[in-house]
């Protein structure tokens, strides 16, 4: 039997979500959206309440969530803010890689202080000149007896100015592409790790992004994830986890702009007559609430397969590409059904719009989530 029924643990889990975006997320977004600043307040509330490394394992002393129930809970957050939303999740992205190809032992080591303390972590692959094309990146890694020299260069990595380590992918034979990168577990405060500033950022501005310069920096053997050459497969398999959270956010952010203009319909009038009485307004309104709906199912059936041990590479693509394009084009109708008014900072559309957009660059670009669906589908 196919079923929509959340169980009623997911239901308590969906409203505790929700909750916390309606009274805490909510209410502080404008302020950081303003001044830029790091939400370690939100996120401290959102550690204490256990919204905060979800799929941390049991065995480490975590809930051991799967990615469907994250995805209840990034929608919510997506809800509230997705700036404070991608400060939370960028926790998971660095995580996922251990979960998933780190022995019992460095699952323990780099992942029971989550559950001890509010700390962060970060995923670092992008560079200054590899972003969408990992295979392109400098990072190099050399073996010096028990230990790794790493040196290179990431470029914008989430939640890097307060994270406590990084996942680092790094090449250990450069003359082998993708199949030469090996996945590391780098202490952020190791000699020759050097953050970068605060990147001024159109939207999301809660979230922090920053390059970092790795110089000379040793690296245990033992803080390798799985064999060398390696690496590749791994940050690839963990997107298969992550891209439905990421997505489940835009479809928040989507499910907001529809609200804000729904809202905004019923009290704006125009020749003597509410403006969603309009078909212009009321057909825009009607496209902005069925693509929610679509995106979210593509979520969940995205976040299903994968807890169910099922290879979900296609639909974790086609999710993440029709919810960032279709978040993208609902807060751009709602700023339209706005009118003037939508591009104004005293009202809430135009911050969604400006948060959308990155949307359909990170985590993978919409252009590349519709690269991997055609090789999907070509290669069946």
């Amino acid at each position: 039997m196919i079923g929509f029924e959340l169980s009623e643990h997911q239901r308590g889990l969906q409203r505790l979500a929700y909750e916390f975006a309606r009274d805490v997320v909510r209410p502080a977004a404008p302020h950081h959206d303003e001044t830029g600043e790091w939400p370690d307040e939100v996120l401290r509330k959102a550690w204490e309440l256990g919204l905060l490394n979800v799929h941390v394992p049991e065995s480490c002393g975590g809930l051991g969530l799967g990615t469907f129930d994250g995805a209840l809970i990034d929608e919510e957050m997506g809800w509230g803010c997705t700036g404070i939303s991608t400060a939370m999740t960028a926790n998971s992205l660095a995580q996922v890689p251990v979960i998933v190809a780190g022995t019992e032992e460095q699952k323990r080591k780099w992942l029971s202080p989550f559950i001890e303390a509010p700390l962060l972590c970060s995923y670092a692959v992008t560079e200054p000149g590899a972003g969408s094309d990992v295979a392109g990146l400098k990072t190099t890694a050399v073996r010096k007896g028990d230990k790794y020299v790493l040196n290179g260069q990431k470029m914008w990595i989430t939640g890097a100015g307060h994270a406590s380590w990084f996942f680092v992918l790094a090449k250990t034979d450069a003359t082998a592409a993708h199949k030469g990168m090996t996945g590391f577990l780098v202490n952020a405060k190791s000699a020759g790790v050097t953050v970068g500033k605060k990147e001024n950022n159109m939207g999301q501005r809660a979230s922090d992004t920053r390059g970092i310069t790795f110089e000379d920096v040793e690296v245990p053997v033992e803080a390798r994830l799985g064999a060398e050459g390696e690496g590749f497969k791994i940050a690839m398999k963990a997107f298969d986890h992550t891209r439905p959270l990421v997505a489940a956010a835009a479809v928040g952010l989507a499910r907001s702009a529809t609200e804000h203009a729904i809202s905004y319909a019923k009290e704006r009038k125009a020749f003597g007559k509410p403006i969603g009485e309009f078909q212009g307004i009321s057909f825009m309104i009607a496209d902005m609430a069925a693509d929610v709906e679509a995106a979210r199912l593509l979520v969940w059936k995205a976040a299903w397969e994968i807890d169910q041990g099922r290879r979900n590479t296609l639909t974790a693509a086609m999710a993440k590409k029709c919810a960032a394009d279709w978040a993208m084009r609902i807060a751009t109708d709602a700023v339209q059904v706005f009118g003037g008014y939508g591009f104004n900072k005293e009202y809430p559309v135009e911050k969604l719009m400006r948060d959308a957009k990155i949307m359909q660059i990170y985590e993978g670009t919409s252009q590349i989530q519709r690269v991997i669906i055609a090789r999907e589908l070509f290669s069946r």
